[in-house]
């Protein structure tokens, strides 16, 4: 089974998926700041979005989902 890295260690290769309640979402960019896969962009419109080419990066830490004040952001395991 091919691995992904997370603070530099090898971790299995599981698929998260990432949602963002665009309506609760404030463009405060904590998930921008707390992701360590990158997977978020930087604020616009007061939005944040998911980069789609950084999706599959996702590690299911979920500092996204409990960092975020407005609770905009759900990991799930598919």
């Amino acid at each position: 089974m091919e691995q992904k890295k997370f603070n530099n260690k090898k971790v299995l290769n599981m698929s998260f998926g990432i949602e963002i309640d665009k309506d609760a979402c404030t463009g405060c960019g904590t998930c921008y700041e707390v992701c360590p896969s990158e997977c978020f962009g930087e604020p616009e419109g007061g939005k944040v979005n998911v980069i789609e080419e950084n999706r599959d990066d996702c590690v299911g830490c979920r500092a996204c989902e409990t960092q975020c004040p407005e609770e905009a952001i759900t990991i799930t395991e598919e």
